[in-house]
């Protein structure tokens, strides 16, 4: 069998549509590479897309992005919700069929070279990537967002793994990396109170004592009139989502406040919602690789 790798690009820009489609058109052109799903949202300002192929392609698909949203998305004028560094903010790589995590790991270093090379467009290693335990965390990383990342460039022990210590003008700064699965999972309140949600993502997020697996920011949703929890789950068999999803109702309801609606960004694995219906419908003795037809498929 050949081997699979999936790409994640996350792009600072989620409100034009004729952008995007550059990005879309970009992604598919490259050969041995597919574009399984691109999620939009108008909030966050952002794209995220899921790529899967074999290495070279992944490889050149992902400079390739690089490139065009270089050229087209400047981060001086961004403005959004989600936090950001760069027009292309991150670039994870993850293992899917036949390939180790040594082998994605170095695939992140060639790629954040060539961007560096070719585009100036300096570049963070983190998770599996990392160059030091305190890079491992793309929010460590990411603190101080694009607007302050140029002084944070100057501190001690900040300086990018490729690259200067001064980020693109109009592109910033992207961090590259391999990781385990990851499923961006999203919760709606019924409030406009940002402060609630503060709050909320604070007790469940990993960082200060919550769910290890789960990290979590407060997102206003503008157009919506309401606040998100907004969480990336990076172990979602030791953190299962509806286990967050519970705490998040409890800790709404505890407020006066109810959910709205929860959303999944991008693609997630089939056991990480079959795990949910079982919770939710209490099967006994269920087998995932026993009770569900497309396991025989």
């Amino acid at each position: 069998m050949s081997k699979l790798i999936e790409c994640i690009p996350n792009f600072s820009e989620g409100r034009d549509m004729e952008r995007i489609a550059q990005l879309v058109a970009v992604s598919k052109s490259i050969p041995g590479v597919t574009l399984l799903d691109h999620s939009i949202d108008a909030s966050h300002n952002r794209s995220v897309f899921t790529l899967i192929g074999d290495p070279q392609g992944i490889a050149e698909a992902a400079f390739q992005l690089c490139k065009k949203a270089s050229e087209i998305i400047d981060m001086t004028k961004h403005v959004g919700e989600h936090p950001r560094m760069g027009s292309v903010d991150v670039v994870p790589f993850v293992p899917v069929r036949e390939i180790s995590v040594d082998e994605c790991i170095e695939l992140s270093k060639i790629v954040a070279k060539r961007v560096w090379d070719e585009l100036g467009i300096p570049g963070f290693l983190y998770e599996y990537s990392a160059s030091s335990p305190a890079r491992q965390n793309l929010a460590a990383i990411r603190k101080g967002q694009f607007e302050g990342m140029s002084e944070k460039l100057l501190e001690e022990g900040w300086a990018p793994d490729f690259g200067q210590r001064k980020i693109h003008p109009t592109a910033g700064i992207t961090a590259f990396g391999a990781r385990p699965p990851l499923i961006a999972y999203n919760v709606n309140l019924d409030t406009p109170d940002i402060e609630i949600a503060n709050n909320i993502a604070k007790t469940i997020r990993g960082s200060s004592g919550g769910f290890q697996y789960c990290k979590a920011i407060g997102v206003k949703l503008e157009e919506k009139n309401i606040v998100q929890v907004s969480m990336n789950m990076v172990n979602y068999e030791g953190t299962p989502l509806y286990e967050v999803f519970e705490a998040i109702k409890d800790e709404a309801m505890r407020r006066g406040v109810q959910i709205a609606g929860s959303e999944i960004v991008g693609l997630v694995p089939a056991k990480a919602l079959i795990d949910c219906a079982e919770y939710y419908l209490q099967i006994e003795d269920f087998k995932y690789d026993k009770n569900v037809l497309e396991t025989y498929l």
